[in-house]
């Protein structure tokens, strides 16, 4: 039996609920009805004596100030937020500044509710390790306080052999600072294509902005357009849709001395404002170099967007959106190198089906070729991929995922042609991985999930998610993987 052939190891991640950030906090606005109540706090918290005010600020930084790095900062960034509100801000003490601040803040633990989907990739630091290991980075879906989803690390060493290290993941959580990037105008003219917002004004922007550009650049195109255009009745209309798409590219940072599990990928914009979804991360070569590509899903709390990432470092990341009709869907992942010249992705553009796109000159990309329908009984109500392709002598190996009955998710496999990946070779017949007795209860019960392992020394390392309630590693062999697949019937269904 192919269930056979996975060996999972006692090692887990589970959620931690001591893994906190400080995120601004405005008292009413989590009410049914929004009403800030921040003017008449700060008031209140202005008319205490200094005495009082010393002694609650003393008090916080005693409680808190060693689960979180620069406290302090946080606290007179989040006064700067709502000093808007004071009268006479010049009046207030730098104590009192700070208190202020203390009480638009709160700490929000990223994964209390849940942990999972994590995808695994070879780490940028492979020092001081001995032979036959490899160190690896873990990306990691948090999920908290309102099934609000985040983007988290781990790092482990694997190897040799099947062994198995999971590095400490304690010390304060540090969200990316938002910093410039270069937008790119192929970008902002898939997403207006994308859109349908084809009028003039947008028309000329396009036409006034170099390929790349900083927020400066576009902002002046913008504040130069002829009065005329703008005074058309969708004048203003267009200029909000420009920023708004232009926005949905950003770059984030982390300071140098953070180690790689300290680090929060946060969402920071309107359209991931409820979640950051499935981080599936990809070690990604070409001629300029390897550099870290991933997809993951932005959610905005009704509309889901695929974004994508990249960074060199895993200290600064760059995020761009996805645009055409291969990426509408949730579940983008992208191979590790060009195939022909082409890039390629995996997707599940109709929300069940394994397809393969193909990013255009455009930068959109393409209508998906089916690779992989829901056929057998553990897969009938929809099949998508665990991740990116994984290259191989034999050809691309692709971890896929299955939903049965009761909404049962489980883990199976496919081999694609190295060289035409639209060409399926052969498939597991039957489940890889599957929810067991232990793997079966939690947050969302019933799944095993991944979204992405590796090679190494000839074993598959699959990291899953188990029901959302943790995070489990199992092993198999490449080879009786491979040795265990038959050949594949069309994606429409089986022959006779």
């Amino acid at each position: 039996m192919t269930g056979t052939l996975a060996v999972r190891h006692g090692v887990t991640l589970t959620p931690d609920p001591r893994r906190v950030i400080a995120k601004l906090f405005i008292p009413g606005e989590d009410a049914a009805v929004v009403r800030t109540r921040a003017g008449a706090l700060i008031d209140r918290v202005a008319h205490l004596d200094d005495e009082e005010t010393g002694r609650l600020l003393r008090d916080t930084f005693d409680r808190f100030g060693t689960r979180h790095r620069d406290l302090a900062g946080t606290f007179h960034h989040h006064y700067d937020l709502v000093r808007h509100r004071i009268a006479r801000a010049r009046d207030l003490s730098p104590t009192t500044r700070l208190l202020v601040g203390a009480y638009f803040s709160h700490e929000y633990a990223v994964e209390s509710a849940a942990l999972c989907n994590p995808s695994m990739v070879a780490h940028p630091d492979q020092t001081s390790l001995d032979a036959g290991q490899l160190r690896v980075a873990i990306s990691l879906r948090q999920i908290g306080e309102g099934h609000l989803s985040s983007i988290g690390f781990a790092t482990a060493i694997v190897g040799p052999g099947r062994r198995l290290t999971v590095a400490d993941r304690s010390g304060p959580l540090v969200v990316g600072q938002r910093t410039g990037v270069r937008h790119r105008r192929d970008l902002l003219a898939a997403g207006l294509a994308e859109e349908d917002w084809d009028n003039e004004v947008t028309a000329t922007v396009l036409d006034a902005l170099p390929d790349r550009y900083d927020e400066a650049a576009f902002e002046r195109v913008l504040g130069n357009l002829p009065p005329d255009l703008l005074s058309r009745s969708t004048g203003l209309d267009t200029l909000e849709h420009l920023r708004r798409i232009d926005a949905a590219s950003y770059a984030t940072t982390f300071p140098a001395d953070t180690a790689l599990h300290e680090r929060v990928l946060w969402p920071a914009t309107p359209a991931e404002s409820n979640g950051m979804e499935d981080a599936r991360f990809v070690r990604f070569a070409d001629e300029s170099g390897p550099v870290y590509r991933a997809t993951y899903t932005a959610y905005d709390g009704r509309r889901i967007a695929t974004r994508a990432l990249a960074s060199t470092d895993l200290r600064r990341f760059e995020v761009t959106p996805m645009r055409g009709p291969g990426a509408r869907n949730k579940g983008v992942a992208l191979f590790p190198r060009t195939v022909g010249g082409r890039h390629l992705a995996l997707c599940r553009a109709d929300g069940e089906t394994i397809g393969l796109t193909c990013l255009d000159g455009d930068s959109r990309w393409q209508e998906p070729t089916p690779l992989h329908a829901p056929r057998d009984s553990w897969e009938l109500i929809q099949v998508g991929n665990c991740g990116s392709p994984i290259e191989t002598d034999t050809g691309w190996l692709v971890l896929t995922h299955g939903v049965g009955p009761m909404r049962r998710y489980a883990v199976g496999a496919l081999l694609l042609d190295l060289h035409r990946p639209e060409r399926v070779v052969a498939q597991l017949p039957g489940a890889l991985l599957s929810p067991d007795t232990a793997d079966r209860d939690g947050y969302v019960p019933n799944v095993v999930y991944s979204c992405g392992g590796l090679v190494h020394a000839g074993e598959l390392w699959l990291p899953y998610g188990a029901s959302d309630a943790r995070v489990g590693f199992a092993t198999v062999p490449v080879a009786a993987l491979v040795a265990a697949m038959v050949e594949s019937p069309p994606p429409g269904g089986r022959d006779g």
